[in-house]
């Protein structure tokens, strides 16, 4: 069990720039409350630590067998398959491994690590504009952690963002608010059904936070991943364009292209990928879902990078 003090992370990522504005540090926080069938941060799914195995690394030379004090590896075929009922995630595997074709995902850190890494890249963020974004996974599963980060970030004076589903109770959003510059706020699928069919839970929470949060007068960038034959239909591109319209401020929208990058990811976490027959969006089809979306007054963007906002300090 995590305390306050500790955080679950599975990734920091220098000179980011496409998680806000300017050069950012991007810290993935373990854990998610939804199981999109696109993800592409398998990793960052799972609340516990998890063991993947590179098998294209692989020397073949029996050192995680003979360093594993449990027993738990073993060849199946060309295969050194981990038996997870008796891995006890102990990282001796990793440690033994020369060529890093083994990697335990997440990793426990106070603030004051994390703060560490950050601390970093000072420099860029005072010449780029730039500055921190948390991200996962889902960083509100871990609320006091986020908390302390963005309050150790705002004690240095540095921009924030908070790479959000928005999938948490109402008291989490408003404890972090006052300490967030941006929130990019991600919007799967406006069909409530098709919503639970492919993340596994309902938007009606993650929409309402979404007012709320607009209607706070909080600083929002709407990111909205287009996946071919899943929220791409111009009714649901209309549903979307209506609703963002009719949030206060109107947020500008990032449309984010369905890409096939992280099926290796799978692969290793021995997990199915559920849209193995999908592609990613073609040029038209993307200019043509963010006219749609620009008939209703809306500022678009294609691919990745977020939409700029000012970098003023939101009040609660």
């Amino acid at each position: 069990m995590l305390t306050s003090d500790l955080g679950l992370i599975f990734d920091i990522r220098r000179f980011s720039i496409h998680d806000g504005p300017g050069i950012r540090t991007t810290v993935f926080f373990k854990g998610c409350p939804l199981s999109c069938w696109w993800c592409h941060n398998p990793e960052g799914q799972s609340r516990a630590v998890e063991l993947w195995w590179r098998e294209n690394r692989c020397l073949r030379c029996n050192a995680c067998l003979s360093s594993c004090p449990q027993g738990a590896i073993s060849w199946q075929g060309e295969r050194a398959a981990t038996d997870e009922t008796l891995c006890a995630l102990c990282g001796n595997c990793v440690a033994a491994c020369p060529a890093e074709a083994r990697q335990l995902i997440g990793r426990q850190m106070t603030v004051a690590e994390v703060m560490a890494a950050i601390e970093k890249d000072l420099p860029f963020y005072d010449e780029s504009g730039g500055g921190v974004t948390f991200s996962g996974g889902e960083p509100l599963l871990q609320p006091h952690f986020l908390l302390e980060l963005l309050q150790a970030c705002k004690a240095k004076e540095l921009h924030t963002a908070l790479d959000t589903c928005g999938f948490a109770a109402w008291e989490a959003l408003e404890a972090v608010r006052p300490y967030v510059d941006v929130f990019l706020y991600d919007v799967k699928v406006m069909d409530d059904q098709a919503h639970q069919k492919y993340t596994g839970v309902s938007n009606r929470l993650i929409l309402r936070n979404l007012r709320r949060l607009a209607e706070g007068g909080c600083r929002l960038a709407l990111r909205v991943p287009l996946i071919p034959g899943v929220n791409d239909s111009p009714q649901e591109l209309r549903q979307l364009g209506e609703f963002a319209a009719s949030l206060p401020g109107m947020p500008p929208i990032d449309l984010l292209p369905y890409h096939q990058t992280a099926l290796g990811k799978y692969e290793r976490l021995r997990v199915e990928y559920l849209l193995p027959d999908v592609h990613p969006p073609s040029p038209q089809a993307l200019d043509s879902a963010a006219g749609i979306l620009r008939e209703y007054g809306l500022q678009v963007r294609i691919a990745g990078q977020a939409a700029e906002v000012p970098r003023q300090k939101i009040l609660p």
